[in-house]
């Protein structure tokens, strides 16, 4: 078998190859779902994990972004700024301490002070030039998320340098949330004070196993040790919302350590588990790895068994008080604790974003900065905005995104998106609806669809379905 056998994923709209893969990234009415787990199958078809992923955080795919759409972005720009479209503010820290085997974000670990100082130079210039344009002038942060890489590598007084400037170019008085990523064992005391102070409302750990050997053998840079001690001294400062990452299915995982990790993270406490099920995108070291071996199934566990695994977690963190509020979440407290940029996003915010290869959408235009640090740089100190591709949206496709987005919490009311949209999704996505219907996969009445939990566990798989033709191939990043 060679790199090219892949088997594709067939629907009865058509069958779509998961080489292609999606960055991860990011309801009217919070609608908090707690979905009885499946019956248990007589007999499940064992599906490897392969290289690519399933995983869609955006629409349309990335590859139909283009360099000849930035000018859109300019034009977009120069509009008055408007007052019913709620701005988020992302900044992309690229840096970290060390690269996980399955990381494929852009991150540098080999910067040092003063080239950090020169990157963070860099994105306060871009910054400046977008608070300058009238779509921008003015306007106040609804939220605002930091994202890496690990934006908890910089230090207290880089983080105060970064986060003053940015708050004297676009205001964050009264942003409903400021989220920012942390790996724990970049986290002291003293950090965990200054990322307080500089005004962070949720923080979210990136814990992923607390196993030692398994983080050590999927390249995480922290210990199991860091974990409970950055986590127990952030609860007494005060975040309104503590957020701990888990993946199901690393390498060496085992069922008897994943029901470890489940219990560890219930132990802990936190006010949210978001769940992800391991993927191996192409510009991974892992992949590397499988290339140089001749491998196509990853070392890893299947599909079968990491949904089997998130399953369990859900039941566990519900029978701990948790409910389940996405395909990926579960929540203590849902009428408290929201994921404010993620809800945001999905129902099309504008995103002012920021720094190498960061995603952006401005306007119904969505947008990419350079993917190497050089070519970024470089466009900043030339004064010019260092976007790569962009890509114009259309009213259509702003439907479909917004209802594939949101299918992953599991629930949507269809009369929302007529009175947004004009579009009856009951109409517009009447065969894929039914075939989800006709597989087990949702309950449909005719004002709302409700996914099970054998439909949430695999929900990305199933959205391509509802990609428009033109996007149903080569659908990938690039």
């Amino acid at each position: 078998m060679t790199m090219a056998d892949y088997q594709p994923y067939c629907s009865p709209f058509g069958c779509f190859s998961f080489r292609s893969w999606f960055s991860r990234a990011f309801h009217p009415i919070p609608m908090p779902i707690t979905l009885e787990a499946p019956p248990p199958a007589a007999e499940k078809k064992v599906e490897q994990t392969e290289v690519g992923n399933y995983f869609v955080s955006n629409y349309p795919p990335f590859s139909f972004w283009q360099p000849d759409q930035v000018p859109v972005v300019e034009a977009v720009l120069q509009r008055p700024a408007p007052t019913d479209i709620p701005l988020g503010v992302y900044f992309h820290i690229p840096f970290c301490r060390k690269r996980c085997h399955f990381c494929y974000f852009k991150v540098y670990t080999d910067k040092n002070a003063q080239e950090i100082k020169a990157y963070i130079d860099a994105g306060m210039r871009e910054m400046e030039r977008f608070a300058r344009q009238p779509y921008i002038a003015g306007r106040k942060a609804h939220f605002v998320y930091f994202g890496g890489g690990t934006p908890s590598y910089l230090s207290v007084p880089q983080l105060r340098d970064l986060t003053s400037r940015m708050k004297d170019l676009v205001s964050w008085d009264g942003a409903a949330e400021v989220a920012f990523e942390a790996e724990p064992g970049t986290l002291n005391e003293k950090k965990l004070e200054g990322i307080r102070e500089i005004g962070v409302t949720r923080l979210s750990l990136g814990v992923e196993n607390f196993d030692d050997h398994i983080l050590e053998s999927n390249g995480r840079a922290h210990r199991s040790g860091e974990i409970e001690k950055a986590y127990r001294f952030a609860r007494t400062l005060g975040f309104e919302h503590i957020n701990i990452d888990l993946i199901s299915g690393m390498m060496n995982e085992t069922e008897a350590n994943w029901k470890d990790t489940v219990a560890k993270g219930i132990a802990l406490g936190p006010d949210a588990v978001t769940i992800y099920q391991m993927e191996v995108p192409y510009n991974t070291t892992m992949y590397q790895q499988m290339k140089a071996e001749g491998k196509v199934t990853a070392p890893v566990a299947d599909w079968q068994t990491k949904r089997d695994w998130v399953s369990y977690a859900f039941d566990e963190f519900v029978k701990a008080g948790y409910t389940v509020t996405s395909a990926y979440t579960v929540v203590k407290d849902p009428e408290r604790i929201k994921f404010v940029y993620r809800d945001a996003l999905w129902e099309g915010a504008d995103l002012l974003s920021c720094g190498v290869a960061s995603f952006g959408h401005l306007g119904g235009v969505h947008y990419q900065n350079q993917a190497e640090v050089g070519p970024y740089m470089q466009a900043v100190d030339a004064g010019q905005l260092p976007i790569f591709r962009a890509y114009e949206t259309s009213h259509e496709e702003r439907f479909v995104r917004e209802f594939i987005l949101k299918l992953k919490l599991g629930h949507s009311e269809f009369d929302y998106y007529h009175n947004k949209f004009g579009e009856d999704p009951r109409q517009f996505f009447g065969a894929q609806l039914k075939y989800l219907q006709s597989e087990g996969f949702a309950e449909l009445t005719d004002k709302h669809i409700t996914l099970t939990r054998d439909g949430l566990l695999q929900v990305d798989r199933l959205l391509h379905d509802f990609f428009l033709p033109q996007h149903r191939q080569y659908a990938r990043y690039t």
